[in-house]
């Protein structure tokens, strides 16, 4: 089933990048597993969105996009890269071909059909790989050298990738001469087919390697590491080049792609290079100004203002104390919303002092004291001077 990306995310088609980046914080947020622990369904979704968002953030990604739908993004897809990218290590994908009728077409007509593409008798690239890692805010912060174990399929260290016993060679396919090709006439046309002797290889092997049982490669964990530069954002690929999967017959690796995945925090939600921390205060602070400590991205503390009569919702901002920007030495903002928190399990004293606070602002009729409570009930008895007359 073709996949709806803007759907995934809750957007229309004509979103714009700002919709498109609120959207998916709000969507990779609620379905994180690591806030939905119980919930199974959840690592799906949240691969989903991160999946949709990896290609409508990209200005060309997105154009292929709304042209042919996700099927530019699958296996055979115009431009595809298949795969897709979910969460933890997903199998190979191959960039270089088509799949569909050019396929076809290729097998029956051969060379003329494949305009100069490489031939089955070749070195052929090892596919791509692709690894989740999930991150800490702390760690995207401050950019680090991470470890990661990735299975792949290796060169075989015994054959070097020849697939044949060691101090023996592969043969000459004799059914195909070594085209890996083979040609049938059918009437008026000449049709080329992959050799099912060789399998398209051009040799074939008598004595086949006991390490890789002939494959040439072996299938190996292999240890990496990986650098997470500052500021880095969820969706975003550090690519390691060679990393991959080991090529056909003496061909290249394949690259390996490794997915960010930036982990929610208990303190901070992110906005690009912005934090946002909501910090409870006590009323009294609120309305007679004061200072409060708060945490920060460093795990450090810093003191901030709160001035007379904040209320709640009010936005303070600590310039420079937000999150790395990528490739640059400067820093975001951290806000600050403010919660006044109404104080609770008073005792007589506590409760006669804020009756005798209440009565003494009642008796100032200004309403200075409580401007937007006065405003709307003045908004109210307009509207209903207003139905009654």
């Amino acid at each position: 089933m073709a996949k709806d990306f803007y759907d995934t995310l809750g957007l229309s088609k004509g979103a714009s990048a700002e919709e498109i980046k609120k959207a998916y914080r709000k969507q990779a947020m609620k379905y994180h597993p690591d806030q939905n622990k119980d919930n199974p369904e959840a690592e799906a979704k949240f691969k989903e969105v991160n999946e949709a968002y990896d290609v409508l953030k990209d200005d060309q990604k997105r154009a292929a996009y709304d042209q042919f739908g996700s099927a530019a993004f699958e296996q055979g897809g115009p431009g595809g890269m298949g795969g897709g990218f979910g969460g933890g290590f997903r199998g190979g994908f191959d960039p270089s071909g088509f799949g569909g009728f050019s396929d076809i077409f290729e097998d029956m007509f051969g060379d003329a059909m494949r305009g100069g593409r490489r031939s089955s008798t070749g070195p052929a690239r090892g596919n791509d790989l692709q690894y989740q890692m999930d991150i800490t805010l702390e760690e995207a912060f401050e950019g680090k050298e991470i470890t990661i174990k990735v299975p792949v399929m290796e060169t075989c260290p015994d054959c070097k990738g020849s697939g044949a016993e060691k101090g023996t060679s592969t043969e000459e396919c004799p059914a195909c001469n070594g085209s890996g090709r083979m040609r049938m006439q059918q009437g008026f046309f000449t049709i080329e087919r992959t050799c099912s002797t060789c399998g398209g290889a051009g040799t074939i092997i008598r004595n086949p390697c006991k390490t890789c049982s002939g494959q040439g490669r072996v299938r190996r964990e292999k240890t990496l590491k990986v650098t997470v530069p500052k500021g880095i954002e969820t969706g975003r690929r550090i690519r390691l080049s060679g990393e991959g999967e080991a090529g056909l017959r003496g061909g290249p690796s394949g690259d390996l792609y490794v997915l960010i995945a930036v982990k929610p925090h208990k303190f901070f939600e992110r906005d690009g290079a912005n934090l946002y921390c909501r910090v409870p205060i006590p009323m009294t602070t609120a309305s007679l100004g004061g200072e409060v400590e708060v945490p920060t991205i460093e795990s450090k503390r810093t003191s901030i203002k709160i001035p007379q009569g904040t209320q709640t919702g009010q936005q303070l901002r600590l310039r420079g104390k937000g999150m790395s920007i990528m490739n640059s030495a400067s820093r975001g903002d951290m806000y600050i919303e403010v919660f006044v928190e109404t104080p609770v399990n008073l005792n007589s004293k506590q409760k006669d002092i804020l009756k005798n606070l209440a009565e003494d602002l009642a008796g100032d009729n200004s309403g200075k004291h409580s401007p937007e409570s006065s405003g709307f009930i003045r908004k109210m008895k307009d509207l209903w001077t207003d139905l009654t007359e």
